[in-house]
């Protein structure tokens, strides 16, 4: 069975390598990224099953970087990972992508948040609340 491919764009290296550990054990991830123009870029070229992205980056940030992104890949689905347990921003962010998920609950939450969203589904991290009509 082929694993699911993704893209994971960070601008915190030690986070990112959390990250990549994490996903690497039930996903193929194919790059790591520090910023959005990376991010768009390795997406282009590399045509993954998913990105998950930081919101926060230098230079371009997830949410721009995940609009371009989906200009040129309609069906690419994205889960945003970030520091801001921010119910306006999730709003924001669920209106570009399929899940929200805030770092600190990473450990719990990402493997989870990646599959529903590669099986259709959406998800926003506990903390902020029940998925309801308002992403």
């Amino acid at each position: 069975m082929n694993r699911a491919t993704i893209i994971l764009a960070d601008d915190h290296q030690h986070i990112a390598t959390q990250l990549r550990y994490l996903l690497s054990e039930t996903f193929e991830v194919v790059a790591v990224v520090g910023d959005g123009q990376a991010l768009v870029k390795a997406a282009a070229r590399l045509h993954p099953d998913m990105v998950v992205t930081d919101i926060s980056m230098p230079g371009m940030d997830g949410i721009q970087a995940a609009r371009e992104m989906l200009t040129r890949q309609p069906m690419l689905r994205i889960v945003f990972i970030t520091v801001h347990e921010d119910i306006a921003l999730a709003r924001i962010a669920m209106e570009v992508g399929q899940g929200y998920v805030v770092k600190a609950s990473a450990g719990d939450e990402l493997v989870e948040a990646v599959n529903a969203v590669l099986n259709g589904g959406r998800f926003v991290s506990a903390s902020l609340g029940p998925l309801d009509d308002s992403f």
